[in-house]
């Protein structure tokens, strides 16, 4: 060992030392924070399916690869980030010896020729990733950016140490190239001779350029370490137990669908013991999420595409679902010296920390600890209430996220407590609470006016009751039998159903709301109210049927998701399907057949609550196709156009997350934008799955003056053309023109 190799060994060993003892110190004040979450027992079960999952989504980098060029590019770099720590532990052997490498493997050729191209091919991908930063920065003219709120030198930060890591991995071996002593033929490393033609003969220069190496990866560790809260680093190992702690590791997109119940102490609540000065209500403090909540925020990497994909962000809404977990994120942390002390406020707002304990506590974490969890800017809030009221549980961030934080769950955790214990939401919401109390139905109609749709058929619609051999219950919901534009579809639906033959049968005046508006809200006493009246009528409609013989059929996507996600947690197990899956099937057997083609051009609009809550979207899609085909099977004027953000990327129509019974006060109207997309496809039929959807696409229509030009209709009333075209006038859901 030459002066050299004993300098650079000596900096080497000390930068490591500061930068492991700050590692080890940054996790345990994660996992500190982390604890102070609640509990959550349910994330330990099926430890098989979540360590599949966890690789599939990983390695695999299944949900990342969905954005093309980012996805393959950030697969390299997390590849070579992952295999190419091999060549920074080689590092340590070559500020050692200059000759030094990696026992076992340091001298294989195969080995060598792996971590070649994983390093090129990583240089390359940062570099696009880096051009896609500078691209997609907040500055840039014109439009929003993903990244916009994201602490971009963070960032570029990160970024540079790669790139300069994996260049200093060249420089290395082109040293050993350039004194002779490198272990691998031209064929296994081409760049690494390239690099070796340039660079002097000089012995020393191995360990230099090893020394750098690991000055450089200690850098980056010591500085992250220092930064907890720096997302964009640490998710490279929270990602890992995020993704494998996800709520259903065995769904396509786990924390869609069904809400998480509400839970004090890991426990789901029962509202006949529950007790306010004992019991959990929702969320009012940020230690009352549950640990994988505190893993959520510490995981977030500020990569924006929950943000890019929001309907409140896309419209002006102050609403960013990474801002909004980046908030969280940062105050956890800032309250975290206060919490781990023994200070905290109990259920009665009582604070638990004694007065000697407080003395000797951070003064900046007790002033974080005094600002309220929803709040406006002038109260000190960490959560602006339009912030949290402006969310749609449409999903798309959920959808979206690489690292499985599950938005939804949160937001509504935190409308609860607002909701039950606050009494503080949007005033017109009430008047829909109070309906759904004491009328059954959000709109306040008469109980006795359910069955007013049925008025007019030239067929009779069966009750439950009066016969019991039905295949399907036809799950009207509140929008089918009160608003009008819906009835048309119930109309529809129960029409086809006949034609078909299928027996069906319905609750009538035996049925009430399913509770998605006052659960989504935050309501989970009025929602539990309902739901249980519904589950014992459905129990008591299905008795002595096993549950693959008791069927739903619903047209609407909020009754579908909660009777067929939901209801299983109050003990009503029920197969439910959505009206175009039956449909679909039905034409798909013959037993519809499509006569009359759909002129004019058709595109259809995915509700949130249908398609990327239940992943439902082919059906419908089968069933207009068809439609629109006709029974020649000569496709209409126009066919079936897609709008730019469809399926899993489509953009909502601004009424779920019971938005449907709120003004829209802030930026753009969200069905409008939806609408303009539509109507840019030049399609004249915009078909759709959902009442609410049909409700705000109309008003969209009207607003723009285009009801002439343009229909919404429902996708039942498409097929219900064409099957039955002498039945199309009565049909019609065209949007009035504009007054």
């Amino acid at each position: 060992m030459g002066s050299v190799q004993i300098v650079t060994t000596i900096l080497a060993f000390a930068i490591t030392a500061v930068a492991v003892w700050l590692a080890v110190r940054a996790v345990m004040k994660m996992v500190a924070v982390i604890r102070l979450g609640q509990p959550d027992p349910t994330r330990f079960g099926d430890p098989g399916t979540r360590t599949k999952t966890m690789l599939a989504e990983t390695a695999g980098h299944t949900r990342m690869l969905r954005w093309s060029v980012v996805g393959a590019a950030h697969w390299f770099v997390m590849v070579g980030f992952i295999v190419l720590s091999l060549l920074v532990l080689e590092a340590y052997f070559e500020v050692v010896s200059p000759t030094g490498g990696l026992p076992l493997v340091g001298n294989w050729a195969i080995y060598g020729l792996v971590t070649e191209w994983l390093a090129i091919l990583g240089i390359v991908s940062i570099l696009v990733l880096i051009a896609i930063r500078l691209r997609n920065r907040p500055t840039r003219p014109g439009g929003k950016s993903r990244f916009t709120g994201s602490t971009m030198w963070q960032g570029y930060f990160v970024e540079g140490i790669i790139l300069a890591v994996l260049i200093m991995g060249f420089v290395i071996r082109g040293f050993k190239v350039a004194t002779d002593h490198f272990e691998y033929p031209v064929w296994a490393a081409p760049l690494s001779h390239a690099v070796g033609g340039v660079l002097p003969n000089w012995a020393a220069g191995v360990s230099v350029a090893a020394l750098v190496k690991i000055v450089i990866s200690m850098t980056w560790l010591i500085v992250i370490s220092l930064n907890v809260t720096m997302g964009v680093a640490w998710h490279r190992f929270l990602a890992f137990f995020n993704i494998f702690f996800k709520r259903d590791p065995g769904a396509n997109v786990s924390g869609l669908g069904a809400l998480r119940p509400m839970t004090s102490q890991g426990k789901p609540l029962d509202f006949e013991e529950a007790d306010p000065e004992k019991d959990q209500f929702g969320v009012a403090q940020v230690e009352q999420f549950t640990w994988k909540g505190l893993l959520d925020f510490s995981t977030c990497t500020e990569c924006g595409r929950c943000q890019s994909q929001c309907p409140a962000w896309n419209t002006g809404k102050p609403l960013s679902p990474k801002l909004l977990v980046l908030s969280l994120r940062d105050h956890a942390y800032a309250k975290a010296p206060y919490l781990l002390a023994g200070g905290g406020k109990d259920l009665t707002g009582e604070e638990k920390a004694t007065a000697a304990q407080l003395a000797h506590m951070d003064v900046l974490a007790l002033a974080e600890a005094e600002k309220p969890l929803i709040g406006t800017a002038e109260e000190g809030g960490i959560i602006d209430p339009d912030v949290l009221w402006s969310c749609t549980t449409c999903g798309a961030c959920v959808e979206q996220c690489p690292v499985d934080i599950e938005h939804v769950d949160h937001i509504v955790d935190m409308r609860r407590y607002q909701v039950l214990i606050e009494s503080s939401f949007p005033s017109e919401a009430g008047v829909m609470l109070r309906n759904l109390e004491n009328k059954g139905n959000p709109w306040g109609a008469p109980q006795n006016t359910r069955e007013d749709w049925t008025k007019g058929l030239d067929f009779e619609v069966p009750r439950v009751g009066e016969v019991d051999d039905f295949e399907y219950l036809f799950w009207v919901g509140c929008a089918g039998a009160f608003e009008d534009r819906a009835k048309k579809t119930t109309r529809a639906v129960a029409t086809l159903l006949n034609e078909a033959g299928v027996k069906f049968a319905i609750l009538g005046e035996g049925e009430t709301c399913s509770g998605d508006p006052a659960r989504r809200i935050g309501n989970e006493f009025v929602f539990q109210m309902l739901a249980q009246q519904n589950v014992e009528t459905l129990n008591e409609a299905f008795e002595g049927r096993e549950k693959s013989k008791r069927k739903i059929v619903a047209t609407c996507p909020h009754c579908f998701n909660t009777l067929g996600n939901e209801y299983g947690q109050l003990g009503g197990e029920f197969e439910v399907v959505h009206h175009t899956q039956l449909l679909a099937h039905l034409v798909a057997t013959g037993k519809l057949t499509p006569v009359q083609p759909v002129d004019g051009g058709v595109t259809y609009h995915d509700p949130c609550y249908l398609g990327r809550h239940n992943r439902v979207f082919a059906p419908p899609r089968e069933v207009l196709s068809s439609a629109i085909a006709g029974g020649d099977g000569a496709s209409g004027d126009g066919g079936l156009i897609e709008m730019p953000r469809n399926s899993e990327r489509s953009f909502c129509c601004g009424a779920g997350g019971a938005r449907m019974w709120m003004e829209e006060k802030i930026g753009k109207r969200i069905n409008v934008d939806r609408v303009e997309e539509a109507m840019s496809t030049g399609a004249k039929t915009v078909a759709v799955g959902c009442p609410f959807c049909s409700t705000m696409l109309n008003d969209g229509v009207n607003g723009k003056g285009a009801g002439e030009q343009v229909e919404v209709v429902d996708v039942a009333s498409v097929l219900l053309r064409s099957v039955k075209p002498e039945q199309a006038p009565g049909d019609t859901e065209r949007a009035p023109a504009a007054g």
